[in-house]
């Protein structure tokens, strides 16, 4: 019965450790609003989280979760420092290939849209980051869906 009330406390204890990570989630949506406000944006938040700007819907076909896109981007913080940027010319991809921002974000546009995602750490590289982009962030893209391929 000791063991059992020890393992019990224990399993406790280790369950509990995970809360020491930061919850994102409250804090990048602040930062997504007052950039928005500060900004004087009109966005759109989904239930997921994500907030979109749609400044060309585009008029071609419309990317699923499947689709292989060909994306023009400038990725940045909210402080503006850019962390990367794609050529004019865009880079292909499958959208089962990037974060979860992005699968969903892209699919808001037709071929030939652009607009602004702004993604919270939950849909991007979470509390860990990846790179020059530290854990936690918010990331901004200006984006121009060049096609759906």
């Amino acid at each position: 019965m000791k063991y059992i009330a020890f393992a019990l406390v224990l399993s406790l204890f280790v369950s509990c450790s995970s809360d020491d990570e930061k919850d994102y989630v409250a804090l990048n949506d602040q930062e997504i609003t007052d950039y928005i406000a500060q900004n004087n944006l009109v966005a759109q938040k989904s239930p997921t989280g994500l907030y979109y700007i749609i400044d060309n819907e585009g008029t071609g076909a419309q990317p699923n979760l499947t689709s292989t896109v060909t994306v023009a981007y400038k990725g940045y913080f909210t402080n503006g420092s850019v962390f990367e940027e794609s050529s004019v010319e865009g880079v292909s991809f499958g959208l089962q290939q990037v974060i979860d921002g992005w699968k969903e974000g892209i699919a808001y546009f037709k071929e030939g849209g652009s607009g602004t995602l702004l993604v919270p750490s939950h849909l991007a590289y979470g509390n860990s980051g990846k790179g020059s982009i530290p854990g936690g962030a918010v990331l901004i893209f200006d984006i121009n869906l060049i096609s759906v391929n």
